[in-house]
């Protein structure tokens, strides 16, 4: 089987992602907790980034300060050269979590409107925009179904077609399958991919999978324990045009060892 040849290297555009030097400590009382120390990353528009580490280890932090859900103490984060504050004013990011919280008495299609309806979209255009993205996650058929009826995958597709239907220039998403068995997860991570081909927006990703990170990534980033730092940057080089058979590439198990001895090495082992 042909090995997929490498891709250019993507390069930086003003349009996407910058922190620089953003530290996060938070304080309850007297106990004084330090997440997050020194950390600078660069993400080019467009590209596609995982965030990789122990658990606790500030990784879904980051994303929270990017997605203007808590203030960073210390440092930076421009999207596109807008604070997060700025960017969220402007609807250019969403944010998909693990769990895929949706209305129980709402049906799909409503339940994908809602960010949409709560940004006072028109009506027609509300509609038009959910079924557009409930047909590029594969829901097509579904939309009068309730969230009880759908399985767990079929919820989290849910949830990632409301995302979409902001046409955020910005995904991110945090540990948005972990929750699923490993084939669904797998499935998933493909369509994912898909997806992102067609909406061309820039992919910030927080999981626990080596696997996941490659697939999905353009970068692995791999942080330290708490105080988390980012220690490594690892780059995939296997383009935007992926399938399953990336794992049939030598490149792929040379990529998977680095990643892990890049998260060994930033625990100390």
């Amino acid at each position: 089987m042909n090995a997929i040849p490498p891709q250019a290297p993507l390069r930086a555009r003003a349009d996407g992602i910058s922190i620089r030097d953003v530290e996060m400590v938070y304080r309850r009382g007297t106990q004084v907790t330090n997440a997050l120390s020194g950390c600078n990353l660069d993400i080019p528009a467009g590209s596609w980034v995982s965030l990789i580490g122990a658990s606790g280890c500030g990784k879904s932090t980051l994303l929270r300060i990017l997605s203007d859900i808590v203030q960073p103490t210390g440092g930076q984060a421009l999207l596109g050269g807008l604070t997060p504050a700025e960017a969220r004013a402007e609807r250019r990011f969403a944010l998909v979590s693990q769990s895929a919280v949706m209305l129980p008495w709402r049906k799909v299609l409503a339940n994908v409107e809602l960010g949409l309806a709560v940004a006072r979209v028109p009506r027609a255009e509300r509609r038009r925009r959910a079924e557009e993205a409930i047909e590029m996650v594969g829901l097509k058929g579904f939309e009068k179904a309730y969230p009880s009826e759908l399985s767990g995958g079929m919820r989290q597709r849910a949830a990632i077609a409301r995302a979409l239907t902001l046409k955020p220039a910005y995904l991110f998403m945090d540990e948005p399958f972990g929750a699923l068995d490993e084939l669904l997860r797998d499935r998933l991570n493909f369509e994912l991919l898909r997806i992102l081909e067609e909406t061309r927006a820039t992919l910030l990703l927080v999981t626990h999978s080596i696997s996941e990170a490659i697939i999905l990534s353009d970068k692995v980033v791999v942080m330290s324990p708490r105080p988390g730092r980012i220690t490594r940057q690892i780059d995939i080089d296997f383009g935007h045009a992926r399938s399953s058979m990336i794992r049939d590439d030598p490149r792929f198990g040379r990529l998977e060892a680095e990643v892990r001895h890049a998260l060994g090495h930033s625990m100390g082992g």
